[in-house]
């Protein structure tokens, strides 16, 4: 059978061979055709035709186009549909009949387990509990392990044989109670006696001393509430300020409808142990945390000088400091770092200047100008932290310290390795305008001058030009200085008869500033003018701090030894507004306005920061430069 089906297929293979063959052939005479020019000039139409489309997906379309054709006809095929919906009910063309449909069929399955048994347990702690058994020792896992075996070999022989002898019984029953008697020796002897608790240890651990800081900030907080309210500005909260019948009504605390004239309501004053009978020197807000105050301890004559105290109290602790640092030598001066909150720069009577980190209780400074070979040889006056926005170089930009001492320098102080200084300024005597040689006047003898340096007292930037500022100096004069020159001054303010403790300049007028002096006088300058605008005198005393008030331009406050006074321009230039006497044997040294409150700080000769309430001032409804201004433009025009 395969021999005649390979001679049936044989004709058919060749017959297929013949016909390749003969395709090869034509495709060859083909390929061997002649190309002419007629050829190659000869015009082949070409015909581009569409094959048939091959569909591999077909998803038929819910949405077409409104502009398409058969948008017409798809909606008149739809209004179709809803008519006929419509005409459903008791219609004979639709005819209801069931239909079956294929669902998955449902399957149960069932699963055997063990009962789960449920117990409901309760038991009662307190809080001490749960702490005695948070720090108590855990009894071993081998103690339980243990008590099981005990107990299994007390039960094996209790339920011995009936046939055992009665004195077996009971040497059985005294082996019984002998173990059990072991067994609760054993647990006995695992659970940890109390340890006998120092008194001492507990005092000096860090939570009870933490839990000591809250109890106390809690209780202060209760005591001096209706004072914080007053000093915040704030209703008080008391039993008597609301009137029987009339819920919801408070007076505001403190408050005397009467009263019109200007007071000043002390509050509260920061004292404690440390501090009593310590000359209060110097005083500085925190700028960024306002509820912080640094406070300066020290005597400002050479006879009196012992070791110097600074103390940082906050408000929520009026009784005693949150940090407390003790200086070798009296403190002049201090003041707070703008850019860095926690940097305290303190100024010394030996001419030491040193840097607290205020976030540290160490009492050491960070960094002091002990080891500085150009430090201070007398006492620092005064620093201050400058943000200075332009220099003579690069290096300047940024907050730097700068400080004025009675070794007539005024310093520029530098954090890197270590503290170090440049001079900005060297205070040179100058000569008063009596001593000057008149024309045709003979060459008169002069007085011997110990020293060409002035001492330097004061000095303040002007507010709008961190590069000029004002020096004032102990022969009562005030230079005005430039940072970008240091060989003379600018220009040089002559009034004063006595050494300049203080210089101010006005927060909204940028031309104006105050001075005051041992000379009882306190001045008010205009920069372009040489010679004072206004001059006040109330006492006979030397004044020794004045302030310009944050929040009015017309008021200020200065400081004497017998009374702290509130001046309010826009209200008299000839006396004060407020005068506060001191009280009898105290001496007032330093005065420090609230940065956002109608308060004032007066510090005192006893070591006491006394807060005063300044009530009823009122201040002016236009524009604080423009009230200043204005009462200087007056001055002078009645002067001409």
């Amino acid at each position: 059978m395969e021999s005649m089906s390979e001679e049936i297929e044989e004709p058919g293979s060749r017959r297929d061979i013949s016909v390749y063959l003969s395709d090869v052939q034509v495709r060859r005479e083909e390929a061997r055709e002649q190309i002419t020019e007629e050829l190659l000039d000869k015009t082949v139409d070409g015909y581009l035709t569409e094959t048939e489309t091959i569909w591999l997906l077909d998803m038929p379309t819910v949405m077409i186009s409104v502009d398409s054709e058969e948008a017409n006809t798809i909606k008149q095929k739809n209004n179709a549909y809803v008519g006929l919906c419509k005409n459903r009910a008791g219609n004979d063309q639709y005819i209801e009949r069931m239909m079956q449909t294929f669902n998955g069929a449902p399957k149960t399955k069932e699963v055997q387990c063990e009962k789960i048994d449920v117990a409901d347990a309760g038991v009662m702690a307190t809080t001490w509990d749960m702490y005695d058994t948070f720090h108590s020792a855990e009894v071993e896992p081998m103690d339980f392990h243990m008590a099981e075996k005990a107990s299994q070999s007390a039960s094996f022989i209790s339920s011995g044989p009936e046939r055992t002898m009665s004195r077996m019984s009971s040497a059985s029953m005294t082996s019984q109670s002998s173990s059990v008697v072991d067994f609760d020796s054993v647990i006995i002897s695992k659970i940890p006696k109390a340890e006998e608790i120092d008194p001492e240890r507990i005092l000096r651990s860090e939570n009870f001393q933490q839990d000591l800081f809250v109890m106390e900030r809690i209780i202060l907080e209760n005591i001096f509430q209706p004072k914080l309210a007053a000093y915040r500005q704030l209703p008080i909260l008391t039993e008597s300020d609301c009137y029987p019948g009339e819920e919801g009504v408070v007076k505001k605390g403190n408050a005397n409808v009467e009263t019109i004239a200007p007071t000043l309501h002390r509050l509260w004053a920061f004292t404690c142990e440390l501090t009593t009978g310590r000359n209060v020197s110097s005083m500085a807000w925190n700028k960024k945390h306002v509820d912080l105050l640094a406070v300066g301890y020290g005597k400002f004559d050479f006879q009196e000088q012992k070791e110097g105290l600074v103390c940082c109290w906050s408000l929520k602790n009026p009784m005693w400091p949150e940090r407390i640092y003790h200086c070798s030598s009296g403190v002049t001066t201090l003041d707070l770092s703008t850019a860095n909150a926690n940097l305290l720069a303190v100024g010394m009577h030996d001419g030491t200047i040193a840097i607290y980190n205020t976030q540290s209780k160490e009492d050491t400074p960070v960094i002091d100008s002990s080891d500085c070979p150009n430090k201070h040889t007398s006492p620092v006056w005064q620093v201050k932290w400058i943000e200075q926005e332009r220099g003579p170089s690069g290096d300047d930009k940024g907050e730097t310290l700068i400080a004025i001492s009675a070794d007539g320098r005024i310093t520029k102080w530098y954090l890197r390795k270590g503290l170090d200084c440049a001079d900005l300024m060297k205070l040179k005597r100058t000569r008063s305008e009596k001593s000057k040689k008149q024309p045709g006047e003979k060459d008169r003898k002069g007085e011997a001058l110990i020293s060409r340096q002035a001492p330097g007292m004061c000095f303040d930037f002007n507010t709008k030009d961190t590069n000029i500022y004002l020096a004032g100096t102990e022969e009562g004069h005030i230079h005005k200085c430039s940072c970008s020159y240091n060989e003379q001054y600018l220009d040089t303010y002559r009034a004063h008869k006595g050494p300049v403790y203080k210089i101010a300049w006005s927060p909204f007028s940028p031309d104006v500033f105050l001075s005051c002096s041992a000379d009882w006088t306190i001045q008010l300058w205009r920069q372009d003018l040489l010679k004072p605008v206004l001059s006040f005198t109330s006492t006979n005393r030397a004044v020794y701090d004045i302030m310009w008030s944050p929040k009015s331009s017309t008021v200020f406050g200065a400081v004497n030894e017998g009374s702290v006074e509130i001046w309010d321009l826009a209200a008299s230039i000839l006396d004060p507004t407020v005068v506060s006497p001191a009280s009898p044997g105290v001496n007032l040294t330093a005065l420090l306005f609230a940065t956002k409150t109608d308060c004032i700080l007066i510090g005192d000769s006893d070591g006491q920061v006394s807060v005063y309430e300044l009530k009823n001032l009122q201040t002016g409804e236009d524009s604080q430069a423009n009230a200043l201004y204005d009462i200087i433009g007056t001055t002078l025009a009645s002067q001409l």
